[in-house]
């Protein structure tokens, strides 16, 4: 059975969908496009797989999203969509038996069993965009399995699927002015419009909406604090380990569209033809410029967000320091050995390379005219090892994320509450292995999920108690946000003190909280408070 419907400006056609076994235990919901059948995890329903737009083939290909069919009768949600095409690597494990395609726009939903609370009030919601360098990863990872947070925080939590790689980040505009850029930031504001319209039949509350996100998903956060488009749609943000400043301008992004169009052996003259093309061989040409450009060029990215006046008007830390950000609370930090696990997966993401981490410096002075050679000279004497793989990996730790995020924190601090934090823990056997408080180590703290790798080592050598420890209170303080704009642990931790630029407050996560005043001092006297970016 289909039908043409009228719902605003768009049309949808409805879908006849099975209706799941009856089973009085199968949770559903009705969404403005039909209702969904999810399952129960002991307290929690869990629905997966929701679609929030339609399949993006075809001339939807790169173009922002399109509302989604509408179907009759309950739709089973109980299975993930399709991953985004990217290339899969070691750095984002991914379960074999999902697959991936172009009907890859649907979120996940997990929601304490019962529409509302006792009292009748809706939920606080907390929506996740995953990392993955604007490349790589899904909503469908273990580790983002929302259960725990929804459990023990009493909350709807969301987690968004969206495109990545050649088809959520790379501007392909100046090829074609039908093709949009920022795609993948497209793809999360109509999840955000989702959640407007639809989470309260899950119990949540839409007028209390955090948006959170680690690695490129902060970075999405960061950008989204700073769009136009965006406002309203969420009311707290978090951002762990943002790479903030790298965004690309207009000219830099038709210069990789151009090295994508070579790459396929095609002149610009024919980008029409990428809309019927095989999604692998766009894929496979991707996967060569996305592992080429930080070789060539050590701390850019092929693909990443871009400023294309409208979605994103300007640059999101020059927004941040010019006090045009959205006035939300927000909590960001960042990781105490971020470049460590790019070492140890030998990823080209990362410069950790005294080699490389040179290389971009010559590309910094190359590319900031207006910096002086003092300041970079300043900004190395902060790395007196900059010669050995420890001062490279400060480096680039700091390049990329530690001082982006006080770029940002400075900046929304002037006129929203702020607080900062950063993540020191390492169980023992991540310490000897040199990795630390690595890039995404954070995460299963977060969500409450230890023990989603296949031969997970991180308790190889103890510190599973002192680790549950930590993340409870991470979860606590994150939740206590959610729900009330402040992260209070409420069990009697430290008390986190807001950031403000004069002092600088940080709380340093670890087996004991401490809060402690400018922890990074001496790199804000390097750098300086003039924004560098290596996009």
């Amino acid at each position: 059975m289909s039908e043409q419907k009228s719902s605003g400006t768009a049309t949808h056609a409805v879908v006849e969908v099975p209706r799941p076994d009856a089973d009085a235990r199968t949770p559903v919901a009705r969404t403005e496009y039909g209702e969904v059948g999810g399952f129960l995890e002991g307290s929690v329903a869990t629905w997966r797989g929701i679609p929030y737009g339609a399949p993006v083939t075809g001339t939807r290909r790169f173009r922002p999203p399109s509302p989604p069919a509408r179907w009759v009768g309950v739709r089973p949600c109980t299975t993930y969509g399709d991953v985004a095409p990217q290339t899969m690597g070691t750095m984002v494990p991914v379960d074999s038996d999902l697959r991936m395609g172009e009907d890859c726009l649907w979120l996940n939903v997990w929601a304490p069993r019962g529409a509302l609370r006792e009292d009748g009030e809706p939920r606080p919601v907390m929506v996740w965009l995953h990392g993955g360098a604007y490349c790589l990863g899904t909503a469908a990872q273990g580790v983002y399995d929302g259960r725990r947070l929804a459990e023990a925080g009493d909350v709807v939590v969301v987690g968004v699927n969206y495109r990545l790689g050649a088809l959520g980040f790379l501007d392909l505009s100046s090829l074609f002015h039908g093709f949009s850029p920022n795609l993948g930031l497209h793809d999360q504001i109509a999840a955000l419009e989702w959640v407007r319209d639809n989470i309260a039949a899950f119990g949540g509350d839409p007028g209390n909406v955090t948006l959170f996100g680690e690695s490129s998903g902060a970075g999405c956060v960061t950008a989204l604090l700073t769009s136009p488009r965006s406002a309203g749609l969420f009311h707290q943000a978090i951002a762990q380990s943002p790479p903030a400043t790298t965004v690309f301008g207009q000219q830099r992004a038709s210069v990789v569209a151009r090295r994508f169009m070579e790459l396929l052996e095609l002149p610009s003259s024919r980008a029409l033809e990428l809309i019927d093309m095989p999604i692998d061989r766009i894929i496979r040409a991707a996967g060569v410029l996305l592992d080429e450009v930080p070789l060539k060029e050590p701390g850019r990215l092929a693909a990443a967000p871009v400023v294309d006046g409208d979605l994103l008007p300007a640059y999101p830390v020059d927004r941040f320091q010019r006090g045009r950000s959205h006035r939300v609370p927000l909590i960001i930090g960042t990781n105490k050995d971020e470049a460590s696990l790019f070492r140890v997966f030998r990823s080209p993401i990362m410069p950790v390379t005294p080699e490389a981490v040179n290389l971009m410096l010559e590309d910094v002075a190359a590319s900031h005219p207006h910096m002086s050679a003092e300041r970079i000279a300043e900004i190395t004497s902060a790395y007196p090892d900059l010669a050995k793989t420890r001062g490279a990996l400060a480096m680039s730790t700091d390049a990329a994320f530690r001082m982006p995020a006080h770029w940002v924190a400075d900046g929304h601090a002037q006129h929203s509450p702020t607080w900062a934090y950063r993540f020191d823990h390492a169980t023992p056997m991540l310490r000897a292995a040199r990795v630390g408080a690595g890039h995404a180590t954070e995460l299963p703290y977060v969500f409450g999920n230890f023990g989603t790798l296949n031969h997970d080592p991180t308790f190889w050598l103890g510190g599973r108690k002192a680790a549950g420890e930590v993340s409870g209170r991470m979860m606590r303080r994150w939740l206590a946000f959610a729900a009330h704009g402040v992260p209070a642990a409420l069990d009697g931790s430290k008390h986190w003190t807001p950031y403000r630029p004069g002092t600088r407050a940080t709380l340093l996560i670890d087996a004991v909280d401490r809060v402690v005043d400018d922890p990074d001092a001496d790199l804000h006297t390097a750098w300086g408070d003039q924004a560098v970016g290596f996009s």
